[in-house]
């Protein structure tokens, strides 16, 4: 009875409970944005020659969606198997992964018809007299949109390919921080792209005159530029590392828990305070069109890499 005990004991860590919990969380994200696809068909109550254009992108949206819903219900149904089973053969978990990793690629690959009509806006409408921030807005948000829909995916095939039970990890180790330091990336620019079209469509009052949005400007535009350039140097430091016990995890954790924290720092002030100074594109963006809101539990993935010693 005491070695059963024990055996439990070290099985249940707070690494894997962590990682139950953020892959409940992708799944049940991923499920309520299926469940609100109000969006699909508002081409129908809309006029002018941007229809196309929102047809499109609400169908490649749509498919889009459905295979990041296919891969967190593979995710969480193959957690739960491997709780209720105390582990999985590695071959299979790899397999399991590689999938989940293929249907994320193809649900960021949605945004290509995005990035393609931003693209065209610049090129055949230009800047004109618009203002400093509508230019700046909507350069960063098309340079989101190209990341997102280009970077992530290719980062995302490479890596569901370097993952193969029968050639070495140090590809997929180079490749997995390759592509967490692209979505970071990723989530600076198109978090700044929003405070930028916020800016211009509330003024600079709209920062100056309420402490929260003023921080949480600087959180975005400085802060998360600041994660990301520190996980490219984490990246390039570790690319070569041979095996998953030499990687260096606290970095790691300080990585994820900030990615996490400034999540949920983000959704928690809204909470507690509102939207102050009114609701705008900024709160509308983050509380009602982002998808990837469940990066809010992240830290209790981090935060045990921050005790690990070692990598198992």
């Amino acid at each position: 009875m005491p070695i059963e005990i024990m055996t439990e004991q070290k099985f249940y860590s707070p690494l894997k409970i962590g990682l139950f919990i953020v892959t409940i969380a992708y799944f049940l994200f991923s499920l309520h944005t299926m469940l609100v696809l109000s969006r699909v068909g508002e081409w129908e109550y809309l006029s002018g020659s941007f229809v196309f254009s929102i047809f499109v992108e609400d169908i490649s949206g749509f498919i889009g969606i459905v295979f990041r819903f296919v891969a967190s219900l593979i995710a969480v149904a193959a957690i739960i198997f491997y709780f209720i089973k105390k582990g999985l053969p590695a071959q299979i978990t790899t397999k399991i992964l590689r999938w989940i990793l293929v249907f994320e690629a193809i649900y960021w690959l949605r945004l290509l018809p995005n990035g393609f009509f931003g693209v065209q806006d610049l090129v055949f409408i230009g800047f004109g007299n618009r203002p400093i921030a509508m230019v700046l807005g909507s350069l960063v948000s098309t340079a989101a949109l190209l990341v997102e829909s280009i970077g992530i995916p290719i980062a995302l095939f490479v890596l569901a390919f370097k993952l193969n039970p029968n050639k070495p990890v140090k590809g997929g180790i180079k490749w997995g921080l390759i592509t967490g330091t692209i979505y970071i990336f990723v989530f600076w620019l198109l978090n700044t792209s929003m405070w930028l079209i916020t800016i211009r469509e509330k003024g600079m009052e709209y920062l100056t005159s309420y402490p929260q949005n003023l921080l949480s400007f600087v959180i975005t535009t400085v802060g998360l530029l600041a994660l990301a350039i520190f996980s490219t140097y984490f990246t390039m430091k570790s690319a070569g590392t041979e095996t998953v016990e030499n990687l260096k995890l606290k970095p790691l954790g300080v990585i994820i828990v900030a990615l996490g924290m400034y999540f949920l720092w983000n959704y928690l002030t809204w909470i507690f305070f509102g939207s102050v100074g009114g609701w705008g594109t900024w709160y509308a963006w983050f509380l009602g069109h982002n998808l990837d809101l469940w990066l809010l539990s992240l830290p209790l993935v981090g935060l045990p890499l921050l005790f690990e010693r070692k990598a198992s």
